[in-house]
């Protein structure tokens, strides 16, 4: 197939997550397509003109975020679906609701899917409240991702210190607020594949080896991507231990029904922490996540003997497969 991959730019050329382009493009050239990789930036004329001249037969899609735009991602899968070109990943819809932490926790809230109670502090000024908040709470940007406006003071224990938290997300970040109640427990992901039939990859844990033993177990955009930070404190990611078969199918089952709850398709990773009694908290679902070779999506995948190309492949079949919603 004549494949593009679609991946972020500035105005220095890709971003670090170019590598993720590259291993992507050279595992699908692996499997005899014909791969480029294109940049996609702020402007959308050069790029409706790029897939116009190109003609590819589908579109790896790797866009977060366009520019300033945060919705971007859903920008460019609605112009896919205009210009009638296959893509994996979820659609435009799918990405509006799950970029939109609060609005996602209502269509979970509909399916009874458990998670912690929340309020949304809007920068203009508009307050909207799932209930009535236990402190700790976690404070963190309600739109962006990858751990973005995360680190330490995101756990606030008193209003004041909460007011100011939003006040810099406002203010820094330029998004809305989230306030969550803080769930102490494991740090748990799941990766779901496919369309209509779904498939849950093996629970994923986030461990905190070395951490004190009073400190909170928070993915802090140090925790993800600090190097020195993970030794110091032996941070790393694998297939989750001492979960009873019956515990992990539990938590299998709450994902695939967020994956339904939110209408995603393709693949996606579930966030959640799992508390010592035993309840599973679904804290977020990621859409089109990271991919990149060996990190936690392909390394649990690969738990159950899915390659990295042919985890590709199979999501490159299901992007084939998808189509948006039509007037009869």
């Amino acid at each position: 197939m004549n494949i593009l991959v679609l991946a972020n730019v500035d105005a220095d050329g890709l971003r670090d997550w170019d590598v993720v382009a590259d291993q992507v493009a050279a595992a699908l050239r692996q499997r005899g397509h014909s791969v480029d990789i294109l940049g996609v930036g702020p402007s959308v004329r050069p790029f409706v003109e790029e897939i116009e001249r190109r003609k590819p037969e589908l579109c790896f899609n790797l866009v977060e975020q366009v520019g300033d735009y945060l919705n971007g991602d859903v920008a460019i899968a609605a112009i896919l679906d205009l210009m009638g070109i296959p893509y994996t990943g979820s659609g435009p819809g799918e990405l509006y609701l799950a970029s939109d932490k609060a609005l996602g926790k209502k269509l979970l809230a509909f399916e009874d899917i458990l998670y912690p109670r929340f309020a949304v502090f809007s920068k203009d000024a508009a307050l909207e409240t799932g209930g009535n908040l236990r402190m700790p709470l976690f404070v963190k940007p309600l739109k962006m991702d990858a751990s973005i406006g995360i680190d330490g003071d995101a756990l606030v224990r008193d209003s004041n210190a909460m007011m100011r938290r939003v006040l810099l997300i406002h203010d820094e970040i330029g998004d809305d607020a989230l306030a969550e109640e803080y769930i102490d427990g494991r740090e748990l992901y799941v990766g779901v594949v496919g369309n209509q039939k779904l498939q849950a990859l093996p629970v994923w844990e986030l461990f905190f080896t070395n951490m004190p033993a009073d400190a909170r177990r928070i993915a802090t955009d140090r925790v993800k991507w600090s190097v020195k930070y993970q030794k110091k404190y032996g941070i790393d990611s694998g297939a989750a231990t001492e979960l009873t078969e019956d515990v992990s199918s539990r938590i299998q089952h709450v994902c695939k029904r967020a994956f339904r709850a939110l209408e995603l398709s393709g693949y996606a990773r579930i966030d959640l922490r799992l508390d010592e009694t035993g309840h599973v908290w679904l804290l977020e679902a990621n859409p089109n996540p990271q991919i990149a070779k060996g990190e936690d999506f392909a390394a649990s995948a690969e738990k159950i003997g899915i390659g990295y190309d042919a985890l590709l492949q199979r999501i490159l079949n299901l992007g084939l497969r998808w189509q948006p919603e039509s007037a009869a």
